[in-house]
């Protein structure tokens, strides 16, 4: 079992920013993949950005050039920076990672972007 706790959501001006955490803990050994997701009300989730255990990252083309991933390989934590957010960028935010054959998800944590 592998558990993933996020924090760092709340509520923010446009133009704004936020910093999302999310610490993997249990039996995490073999993580490669850590990754963000995102579901606004009456919408499917959707991938936000990922990356690799070696660092190679991959974003949605809405977030590219305004938010970042990274990884403490060290701290099994996966961070999201999210600059000059949207109202539209609203949504709960989620922490992922599959591993053998199974996707674990975080509880999720609510970021509002007022206009």
């Amino acid at each position: 079992q592998v558990q993933l706790v996020e924090s760092g959501g709340g509520l923010v001006q446009a133009g704004g920013s936020l910093r999302l955490s999310c610490a993997a803990s249990g039996s995490i050994f073999g993580i490669n993949v850590m990754g963000w997701y995102r579901q606004a009300p009456g919408e499917q989730r959707e991938l936000v950005a990922t990356i690799t255990s070696g660092g190679r990252v991959n974003y949605a083309d809405s977030v590219k050039g305004r938010f970042t991933i990274s990884r403490d390989n060290a701290k099994n934590t996966v961070y999201l920076q999210m600059n000059s957010l949207k109202p539209e960028d609203t949504a709960v935010y989620y922490c992922n990672t599959p591993l053998l054959g199974f996707n674990y998800w975080g509880q999720g944590t609510q970021v509002t972007v007022s206009s």
